[in-house]
């Protein structure tokens, strides 16, 4: 038995969103497809009658900087994210991530916009997107009941934390948008200063056999100014029933002289806020709550020693 029996790939944006308006429903996405094919083969996904093909979707496939942000399409292969100079200089928390997402045969097919649009709250991708301060372009289906000669796909720029709802639950409106890419803010002062320095990284605890989920990650982005801590942000996954940012953590950082003491205020701040879950499959709260504490020290002294 077909899985599809509709098969489209549109070259730009436009011939995209036209292909959602009009091909035959129900209709899903297609990048790399390394979690939808499984799902449609498996019975996890309600059956689907139309995929579009986003591989070759011009405005998606796109990584390159636009003025003072990285643009990275969301059909880019995350084995491209992690080999490419321009996120290995502006995003070196997103290297990382990707660099662990499964294994080299599946990185070189699987997209982040596929890792982000599954809305798990310890994507590798979409916590290292979270410390990072990405924002999401989102395109639309045109509407309707414009003439057809004023019809034109619409994008949104939306902040990062909007697109999820709850654990596998996006904010997009399935059938009627799609992830066009992600912004990434390049901060001016890691070119121009000498007296502060921006830096990231993304850290995991995981089961050491085969290609393994992750028990816990964490990703921190920093802005260092000599000996303080300019800015920071703090991301955690799973920390709750979305991607989470410890900001309670990150408040008692901010603006603040590193030291013993202060390090651990925010330490217990983060393990207040934090919401650990039990996962048969991979970790118990408790045990979560004990391992974070080593994991975001370690991930916080490599963002501060890059700085």
């Amino acid at each position: 038995m077909n899985l599809w029996q509709n098969y489209i790939r549109p070259k730009n944006l436009s011939e995209a969103m036209d292909a959602f308006a009009n091909a035959p429903r129900p209709l899903a996405p297609i990048a790399g497809g390394t979690d939808l094919l499984l799902d449609l083969e498996q019975g996890r996904h309600s059956p689907v009658q139309t995929l579009i093909d986003v591989t070759s979707v011009a405005e998606m496939t796109r990584l390159e900087t636009i003025g003072d942000e990285l643009f990275i399409g969301a059909s880019v292969p995350v084995n491209r994210i992690a080999l490419d100079p321009l996120t290995v200089a502006h995003a070196q928390a997103l290297v990382e991530a990707c660099n662990l997402i499964a294994g080299p045969q599946v990185r070189n097919v699987a997209t982040l916009g596929g890792n982000v649009a599954h809305a798990l709250p310890a994507a590798d991708g979409t916590i290292a997107l979270l410390a990072l301060d990405a924002q999401a372009e989102i395109a639309s289906v045109p509407d309707a009941g414009r003439v057809a000669a004023e019809r034109r796909t619409e994008t949104r720029r939306i902040p990062f934390r909007e697109l999820f709802l709850g654990p596998g639950k996006s904010s997009l409106k399935h059938g009627e948008e799609l992830i066009v890419g992600f912004y990434i803010p390049i901060c001016k002062s890691l070119k121009v200063s000498e007296t502060f320095r921006v830096s990231s990284c993304f850290k995991r605890i995981m089961r050491p056999q085969g290609v393994a989920l992750p028990i816990l990650n964490c990703a921190v982005w920093l802005e260092r100014e000599k000996d303080a801590i300019k800015d920071i942000r703090i991301a955690i996954g799973p920390g709750g029933g979305t991607p989470f940012r410890a900001a309670q953590a990150e408040d008692v950082l901010r603006g603040k002289s590193l030291d013993e003491e202060t390090f651990e205020s925010a330490l217990k701040a983060l393990l207040a806020e934090a919401k650990f879950r039990t996962s048969a499959r991979r970790a118990s709260a408790d045990y979560r709550q004990h391992l974070v504490v080593t994991l975001f020290k370690e991930t916080f002294k490599s963002a501060w020693e890059r700085a």
